[in-house]
């Protein structure tokens, strides 16, 4: 392999892994937005539980799950469990 192939390869591995970490930053943002949100979230199905005879608002969970794989992803990036990134790189599923 030549030499000038060997530099642009390390170059290009050294500018990836300070893009990682400029999106690892950024997720780490969103994951702590994300969990001040599941706290008031959880508040608000435990108040709207209390006062609907235990029944739970059913769009307040489907949030809820949503928000658990987003941040399932998230805390896997963060690892380097996974390559790919959470949403708002991918798709929310």
């Amino acid at each position: 392999m030549p030499k000038d192939h060997e530099t642009a390869e390390a170059d290009s591995d050294f500018e990836n892994i300070w893009m990682r970490l400029v999106n690892m930053v950024i997720i780490a943002v969103l994951m702590s937005m994300a969990s001040s949100l599941l706290g008031i979230l959880t508040v608000a199905q435990f108040l709207i539980m209390l006062f609907n005879k235990r029944e739970p608002n059913e769009q307040l969970a489907e949030i809820g799950t949503t928000m658990g794989v987003w941040m399932a992803k998230a805390a896997r990036y963060q690892a380097a469990a996974s390559e790919v990134k959470p949403w708002p790189w991918t798709e929310l599923d």
